[in-house]
């Protein structure tokens, strides 16, 4: 299904949660797609107006192997692909979510200190809709391909290449990089992954272009 505004996402979320106590809504896309300002606008929707949905986010990127971690396997120069992040882990907390029956701790990213921030969410018993937003939530991988299995909805964000180049290397150029390593970084890393994820995932619920 293709829609063409975040309004008509956040109805067919509404319209699904009037059957069941709780859904997991996946969001993908590429690197700089916007997956995190997608998800809070969505939030705010859900949670405001006559629907007032409790709803919590939790994102792929708490999930990142730390530098240290990656160092040593010599993997900190493709740090963000697939194999960079404890998948198991992020379905053992998938799993938990979908049978939650007590209050829950979720891991965050912080993007300036590139570290993961330990029990950064608490993710609550009550929460009827939980957004998780990633890149490789329906990729088909081995292990990533066991994640479609919990989601309710799945949404992807569909973003030109020419777009996510430049949202990438402002991205980098945010955090400190000169225009060329800024550069380097989105087309030899985040571009290659983004690549990945539009070739290489499963068919999501929805599709939306933004």
């Amino acid at each position: 299904m293709k829609l063409s505004s975040i309004s008509q996402v956040a109805q067919q979320i509404i319209n699904h949660s009037a059957s069941q106590q709780r859904i997991l809504v996946a969001i993908c896309g590429a690197p700089g797609a916007g997956k995190t300002t997608f998800s809070n606008e969505l939030q705010h929707l859900l949670t405001s107006g006559s629907s007032s949905l409790s709803t919590q986010t939790i994102a792929m990127d708490g999930f990142h192997f730390d530098n240290d971690a990656l160092a040593q396997k010599g993997l900190l120069s493709v740090k963000g692909a697939p194999h960079t992040f404890d998948v198991t882990a992020f379905e053992d907390l998938l799993k938990n979510i979908a049978n939650q029956q007590q209050d829950l701790w979720a891991p965050a990213f912080d993007r300036n200190l590139e570290e993961v921030i330990d029990k950064a969410l608490c993710i609550k018993q009550d929460s009827q809709v939980i957004l998780i937003e990633g890149n490789y939530l329906l990729l088909k991988q081995p292990n990533w391909g066991n994640l479609k299995q919990y989601f309710d909805i799945s949404i992807f964000i569909e973003v030109s290449q020419q777009e996510l180049q430049k949202r990438l290397v402002k991205r980098w150029l945010d955090q400190g990089y000169d225009l060329a390593s800024a550069q380097q970084k989105a087309i030899e890393n985040d571009l290659v992954n983004g690549e990945l994820v539009i070739k290489n995932s499963h068919r999501a619920d929805i599709y939306l272009a933004l």
